[in-house]
């Protein structure tokens, strides 16, 4: 299984031929490794609605097929927008048999460009051999410790970029408590106010004992 950054909060899991993609905001975003023309999916799914979230979620879906899952209100919106969705809410799980992701809380804001208000979410993915933790947009708070009492988590792909999200020095503390064996730091240096220092982060972690961190480039691909 592959994990490919595509910029701010935005990657694809490859496994077995197919790819989940996940917010992928793609169009307008700085840090873009992809265009949402020709980016691959088989499924997308959303953390929260915010536009730097969403993003050309609608665009990709109707031009692969792919559904889209996401918190009932963004399904919503979004099924009346013609596209394919699956539509859990926090603590629900959905099984597409290649793969299944279950919404656990983040503790952020969200409401989509059209107005539409709902609740933030994180994504425990299960792939391949491998349970993915997508933190989503997310401040530091206790439950990030719960998903692991689930079951063994290989990689947490972590927000660190502070000022809409816990900072890097909160995400040291998050590292702990989300006991994964790897993380990938994500959602910083897009924009000027979540600019930090990855390398950092990455020495801190790694000095407490608590995870290997890998830092992409966007573009780059992972194989944990």
């Amino acid at each position: 299984m592959d994990i490919r950054f595509l910029g701010h909060s935005a990657f694809a899991l490859e496994h077995g031929g197919k790819t989940v993609l996940i917010d992928p905001f793609l169009t307008g975003n700085p840090k873009g490794a992809a265009s949402a023309d020709d980016v691959a999916a088989d499924a997308i799914l959303l953390t929260h609605g915010h536009a730097d979230h969403i993003g050309d979620a609608v665009g990709i879906a109707k031009r692969t097929g792919a559904p889209v899952v996401a918190i009932v209100e963004i399904a919503r919106e979004l099924g009346e927008e013609g596209v394919d969705v699956r539509d859990p809410n926090l603590g629900g799980t959905v099984d597409l048999d290649w793969f299944s992701a279950r919404l656990t809380p983040a503790w952020h804001t969200s409401t989509t460009p059209k107005g539409t208000v709902n609740t933030p979410a994180g994504l425990v993915i299960e792939i391949g051999d491998k349970r993915i933790y997508h933190l989503g947009d997310t401040a530091l708070f206790s439950d990030l410790a719960l998903p692991k009492r689930r079951g063994h988590l290989d990689v947490a792909l972590m927000c660190i970029g502070g000022h809409y999200t816990m900072d890097r020095f909160d995400a040291v503390v998050a590292a702990e408590l989300v006991g994964a064996d790897q993380i990938i730091p994500c959602h910083y240096d897009t924009f000027p106010p979540i600019e930090t220092d990855a390398q950092a982060f990455k020495t801190d972690v790694q000095n407490a004992g608590y995870a290997e961190v890998v830092v992409l480039a966007p573009g780059d691909t992972h194989t944990p």
